[in-house]
């Protein structure tokens, strides 16, 4: 059978602008936003509080979203793992979703989940209306997970994977510190409502690429050019489901590794949030949220960096990365604890700033244990 002559339309001779490099920025930036969202809500665990009432009958309002709302410590703690519910919820059916449908569309659709989601929080009412807006940014997440990961693998240079995932990583504590800072800021001087609205604004692009770029073909997933609808879930998608799920559960490393990352986000998630407050409260810190910011982003990159290295130089197997993962958790849970055992402010910053660069040396870890 004689071959089809190329066309303008083939992937060889019309060549994507989105080269896997270029493709590792933009997914960078968008990593980075995400977690400028986590940092941006949790700098309300700061400047966040809600009005009193003195006995006299004096009251003064609160201030950000706690005293907007009136809520209180728990109800304010929920809205900042809200997003876990639609993440948890998402997470596998956009990676069931990949098979049949190319990610980079998924992509689409799951940020302009997140645009939405976010402006929501902007624009939110009540405590219940601003939490389902905080899980429906979760859900938006969950499409970019399930393509960011395996683009890295496919596409990094085996001699650079490393460093391509501890430049993808380094984005985490660097949004989280852009966050607390740009939350505080845009909070003190606006209104905490346009901190969100300005985030939507910036993912806006980026959701709009998803559905109009054309995307490089990954191993495992649908085909590049593939717009497949799955409005309908079949039994075999269902059974695919059900099968990768078992494939999962006994695979005793991702086992191990899943339930020691749950861990590790719980103890991180709690320290982001309340920790700059405790440090308000504790040791009367001006700016909590600017000084948190700043420890954060220089231990994440620094951390981030020097967990890729020693893993590369300690040879990157699963016993090594098991090691290094385990005793560097360990050791950064010690300092963080002593930290705010300490009675001097000065002593509380330099064992929390080790504790957080030895907590961000795990970054690239678990992915390389997967």
């Amino acid at each position: 059978m004689a071959r089809r002559p190329p066309t303008a339309d083939d992937p060889l001779t019309n060549p994507s602008w989105f080269t896997p490099k270029r493709l590792l920025i933009i997914f960078c930036v968008i990593n980075m936003l995400n977690y400028v969202d986590r940092g941006a809500i949790a700098s309300n665990g700061v400047n966040g509080s809600r009005g009193t009432c003195t006995e006299k009958g004096i009251c003064t309002s609160g201030t950000g979203i706690q005293g907007d709302f009136d809520l209180n410590n728990f109800e304010d703690g929920v809205l900042s793992s809200a997003f876990m519910v639609g993440l948890l919820i998402a997470s596998p059916i956009f990676a069931s979703l990949a098979k049949s449908i190319n990610p980079f569309r998924l992509i689409g659709v799951g940020l302009s989940v997140w645009t939405f989601a976010t402006a929501g929080c902007g624009s939110s009412f009540s405590f219940w209306s601003i939490a389902i807006c905080r899980m429906l940014v979760g859900v938006g997440e969950a499409s970019f997970i399930s393509l960011a990961a395996p683009f890295i693998d496919d596409n990094a240079p085996a001699a650079q994977k490393t460093a391509w995932l501890a430049m993808f990583y380094m984005c985490i504590p660097t949004g989280v510190a852009l966050g607390y800072v740009y939350g505080g800021f845009v909070g003190n001087h606006l209104n905490w409502r346009y901190a969100f609205w300005g985030e939507a604004l910036l993912m806006l692009p980026f959701a709009v690429l998803g559905f109009v770029m054309k995307p490089l073909q990954l191993k495992g997933f649908a085909p590049a050019g593939s717009k497949k609808a799955a409005s309908v879930v079949t039994a075999d998608a269902l059974s695919r489901f059900m099968n990768d799920m078992k494939a999962l559960l006994v695979d005793k490393v991702y086992v191990v590794n899943v339930l020691g990352y749950i861990a590790y986000n719980f103890v991180i998630g709690a320290y982001s949030y309340w920790g700059p407050k405790a440090g308000y409260n504790i040791y009367h810190m001006k700016s909590a949220d600017m000084m948190f910011g700043g420890i954060t982003i220089v231990c994440g990159i620094l951390g981030t960096i020097a967990g890729g290295f020693i893993l590369d130089r300690m040879t990157a197997t699963i016993s090594n990365a098991f090691k290094l993962l385990s005793g560097a958790t360990l050791l950064g849970a010690a300092f963080c604890f002593g930290a705010f055992c300490m009675r001097s402010l000065f002593g509380f910053m330099v064992l929390f700033s080790v504790g957080e660069l030895l907590v961000f040396a795990t970054q690239v870890l678990p992915y390389e244990l997967s």
